[in-house]
């Protein structure tokens, strides 16, 4: 089914804090409220920063309740970051935060560095359903992976979304990787990257945004924390009769 309403997407890219996660919460609940988005993408590993050792945040995890409120007041649903188990297995995981709660809609398929002596890869796409929006979801090395990309294609979706975390010097990993992803499923895609130092991390890239279903950018974050870039997607044309 095609959406037939627009959808308003961010990228956020907030001040996040290693280990502290009533404070990464906090920055959340701040990106959500300044946003004026319906669906809200965060970076990878986004509650607790980049830190593999972290232990894994429960759906149900009280320090999550100022986020739920939060999406509940503004109408908002967020994607966040977080260790999960799941499947019976810790893994690197996408939570989606509602105003009723949270759940866990992806864990990451495509595991980089050091990720896999802490973490277990998943082997199924993640998709979620938004206001008629099928939504496919990636974690960093997923958007270069072409088995990830071809198993979130194989599901049919009308936006691709992603969390990273990359060097300033990886940059150009976000339009590259856009640009790939928009041509092979011609959908928009969103990116939102780290801003400022995590574990492992002195620099972060930052450059979240927005690129249309041709692979070119909307809106782009810069550098520093703490930038959120809202879009208005308009749906797709509906498909040529047969």
């Amino acid at each position: 089914m095609t959406p037939t309403t627009p959808l308003w997407v961010a990228a956020a890219q907030p001040h996040l804090s290693d280990g502290d996660v009533d404070a990464n919460v906090a920055a959340h609940v701040d990106a959500v409220r300044r946003s004026n988005a319906r669906l809200v993408v965060f970076p990878e590993l986004s509650l607790t920063g980049y830190d593999l050792d972290a232990e894994s945040i429960a759906p149900d995890d009280a320090r999550l309740a100022p986020l739920v409120a939060a999406c509940a007041a503004a109408d908002a649903v967020a994607l966040v970051g977080a260790p999960v188990d799941h499947r019976g297995a810790h893994r690197i995981g996408a939570l989606l935060v509602t105003g009723a709660g949270a759940r866990v809609v992806y864990a990451k398929m495509c595991l980089s560095g050091a990720e896999p002596g802490h973490f277990v890869a998943s082997d199924e796409a993640g998709i979620f359903e938004l206001d008629g929006w099928r939504v496919g979801v990636g974690l960093c090395k997923d958007t270069r992976i072409l088995e990830h990309l071809r198993a979130v294609r194989a599901e049919g979706i009308d936006v691709y979304v992603a969390g990273l975390i990359h060097s300033p010097d990886e940059l150009h990993e976000f339009d590259k990787r856009a640009r790939r992803i928009a041509e092979k499923m011609h959908v928009p895609v969103v990116f939102a990257g780290y801003a400022g130092p995590t574990a492992g991390y002195p620099e972060t890239s930052g450059g979240s945004g927005v690129w249309d279903a041709a692979g070119e950018p909307i809106a782009r974050a810069g550098a520093q924390p703490g930038e959120v870039v809202t879009v208005r997607l308009a749906p797709p044309p509906p498909p040529a009769p047969a």
